[in-house]
């Protein structure tokens, strides 16, 4: 039993402690389950900052591994086997620094069955985490398909008028695309006699017309997950009907696992395929980021506009993965950390204002600067961090990003790069408007509509600042000085690299 106190199987599983000292807390003790829930979450954000400090950032190799054997059945050698190196450090870390703070935010916005979401959320976190340290296909998918569950749940329980429709679609959308995963993961097990990822990348050897398919079955996964356009249906129904809390790690966190798949598996393993298909990759890339961000102008409401945006925000991270070359895929993974930043910073401040109005109809706001100015500056300072402004942590990855792609062998022209800094002009017109309609110029009919129901506008509590904090201290720390980040990534992405060279 002692490999439960192995560093990385703690910060997994150590949610489940929460889930079963909530399970013996009665349904009406809100307050006791929320405060369980918070605790049990920011002690594993800590847990995961002791893995930090033990982490060598100059090893680009797997670190702090715990590796068991498993299941041997038939001559099948599965392995409980996790990992952490530079290409999923930031992403652990960001799992359990959103976690708490969506948790936090839930505190007056989720009030039926609060025992039950918390369960879920603390659920949810233990797959997230465990897609990102699998080291094991096996595994991997395991931790793959369960992250359904719990968000299935979410949405379809606490979500919006169409939250049933939403959470089917969401589940059938990944579970179609997982299937073929499994298929490529069978194969790989079978016919490698190993599903341990680093095995697997010791024998190498698999002839470029078998990781062709390969390469497809898994990007089908990943793709949807992202998700590029044009599978990218399922997610403005997924944000638009899920609660808040949900929002904020359906793109801050669950997003990243299709981006980090592409990154772990399908640059890792399949190298001959994606030199192969980085163009057609890049084509599909610019398309999202063009497509999402004149998308996102059109909306009427803002929480899918914010949502559109990720389609958009993503297609920056899948251009530089497969720009292979270094500033390319640092750029991708430190942009995958700045997305959850932004867009959950996004996604909390709809919430937010929504608590109070019910409403996020764009029209119907106006002039909330002047009701609401602490709230007004904290956003403009989030939609200046999503439109990539200098000094703030979205112009660093996509400055990054832009850089590899500019230059990349496997793409061979420039082209992609000049096509992206596009949807660099067109984010800063879609966010802008958003601003413009809602905080400044006249004051809309939101705020008579409010006081006829005998309240008023009011601008964000302690506990919303509290919850807003952190995430605007990264923002800037990232923007003006992303050092630290870099060289937590670098040593890694220069191994994964060495087979593109």
């Amino acid at each position: 039993m002692n490999f439960l106190f192995e560093p990385l199987t703690l910060v997994t599983f150590f949610p489940l402690v929460g889930v079963l000292v909530l399970l013996f807390i009665k349904s009406e003790a809100k307050t006791a389950i929320r405060w369980t829930a918070l605790g049990t979450a920011f002690i594993n954000f800590c847990i995961s900052l002791w893995v930090l400090s033990m982490f060598n950032s100059a090893n680009p190799d797997l670190q702090l591994a715990s590796q068991h054997s498993w299941i041997q059945v038939a001559g099948w050698n599965i392995q409980y086997y996790l990992g952490i190196d530079g290409l999923s450090i930031l992403l652990v870390l960001l799992t359990t620094f959103l976690t708490p703070i969506s948790i936090l935010s839930t505190w007056t916005a989720v009030e039926d069955r609060v025992k039950d979401f918390m369960i879920f959320f603390l659920l949810l976190e233990v797959g997230m985490l465990g897609v990102f340290l699998a080291q094991d296909l096996f595994l991997f998918y395991i931790f793959w398909e369960f992250t359904l569950v719990p968000m299935y749940f979410l949405i379809g329980i606490w979500g919006g008028p169409n939250r049933l429709y939403a959470a089917v679609k969401f589940f059938l959308y990944t579970m179609a695309g997982s299937i073929l995963m499994l298929l490529a993961i069978l194969w790989l097990g079978v016919n490698q006699g190993t599903f341990s990822v680093p095995d697997l990348l010791a024998k190498g050897g698999i002839a470029p017309g078998i990781q062709n398919w390969l390469f497809i079955a898994f990007a089908a996964a990943f793709a949807i997950k992202v998700p590029m356009w044009p599978l990218h249906s399922w997610l403005p129904d997924a944000h638009v009907e899920a609660p808040t809390a949900g929002s904020v790690i359906l793109a801050g966190v669950l997003l990243k696992m299709g981006t980090y798949g592409f990154l772990r598996f399908n640059l890792e393993l399949f190298p001959d395929a994606a030199v192969k298909y980085a163009p057609a990759i890049a084509v599909l890339a610019v398309i999202g980021i063009l497509y999402g961000a004149a998308v996102s102008y059109s909306q009427k409401d803002v929480k899918k506009l914010v949502a559109y945006s990720s389609v958009s925000h993503l297609g920056f991270v899948m251009l530089g993965l497969f720009a292979l070359n270094a500033q390319g895929v640092e750029g991708a993974i430190l942009q995958m950390i700045n997305h959850g930043l932004s867009t959950g910073a996004l996604f909390l401040l709809v919430g937010m204002i929504y608590e109070q109005t019910h409403t996020r109809e764009i029209a119907v706001y106006g002039g909330l600067w002047k009701i609401t100015p602490v709230y007004g500056t904290l956003m403009l300072i989030v939609a200046l961090s999503s439109m990539g402004l200098p000094g703030l942590n979205g112009f660093v990855g996509e400055f990054t990003i832009l850089l590899g792609a500019f230059g990349s062998k496997a793409f061979g022209t420039p082209l992609y790069a000049i096509l992206s800094a596009g949807g660099v002009i067109l984010a800063a017109i879609y966010i802008l408007y958003m601003f413009q309609k809602m905080f400044l110029g006249p004051v809309g009919s939101i705020v008579a509509e409010v006081k006829h129901h005998g309240q008023a506008l009011r601008d964000l509590n302690a506990r919303e600042i509290i919850t807003l904090l952190p995430l605007i201290v990264l923002i800037f720390w990232i923007g003006l000085y992303p050092a630290p980040f870099f060289d937590l990534i670098a040593p890694a992405v220069e191994k994964l690299l060495i087979p593109f060279k």
